[in-house]
């Protein structure tokens, strides 16, 4: 989606930037390992195909994705792809119900599992379909031996609808309701600005979405 190509959402412990081309070789990097191959269902691609996959979840209107980078990294003044750690997607399957949407989150570099880093991108992410793209219905597909995943997203409201043996695979789902969408908001503290601004100075001000 082009919608998010000019937005950074940042959190207490991480920043996430749209997928851009010089994001793809670290990328790649990552997708050649056979654990997050399985973890995420996924087919190694060449480093040509990265870049086309890249260029469809920008230009695609059913996808929108995001980089998620180490905050602590950034303000330190490490280069971006130093800071990547993982993604985190939307995909909207049925293009009749543009309200329903599939979440992904992956955090990539293994040193950096376990620190919340998941949680709050994933919490971004639900803020950022809710508030921008409209979408009221969340579903997550997990491998069924992903239990941390699976404990994130029940942490999150998600409930279990369907199961597959075939692909021995959770779908969970949660329709947002007012009373939960104002829960979320009050569990963030974030703010929103111009990933064009996003090298600015750290003591200039940045506006806060209440």
């Amino acid at each position: 989606m082009r919608v998010n190509e000019d937005t950074v959402l940042r959190g207490q412990r991480v920043i996430l930037v749209p997928y851009e081309p010089h994001h793809v070789v670290r990328y790649h990097e990552w997708m050649k390992s056979e654990e997050l191959q399985k973890l995420t269902a996924s087919e190694p691609l060449t480093l040509e195909q990265e870049y086309d996959m890249q260029r469809s979840w920008r230009e695609d209107n059913d996808k929108c994705t995001f980089i998620i980078l180490d905050a602590e990294r950034w303000d330190q003044g490490c280069p971006e792809e130093q800071c990547m750690v993982g993604d985190v997607n939307l995909f909207i399957a049925d293009p009749e119900n543009p309200t329903l949407a599939e979440i992904e989150i992956m955090i990539a570099e293994p040193m950096c599992r376990g620190k919340g880093f998941g949680e709050e991108s994933t919490r971004l992410m639900l803020f950022y379909g809710i508030s921008f793209l409209s979408i009221s219905t969340f579903q997550a597909k997990i491998g069924q031996d992903n239990m941390k995943s699976v404990q994130l997203f029940n942490k999150l409201h998600f409930e279990e609808v369907s199961f597959s043996s075939v692909f021995q695979e959770l779908t969970l789902q949660w329709k947002v309701s007012n009373e939960e969408r104002q829960q979320l908001l009050d569990t963030l503290n974030f703010t929103v600005t111009s990933y064009r601004n996003l090298k600015v100075p750290q003591n200039q001000e940045i506006n806060t979405i209440q």
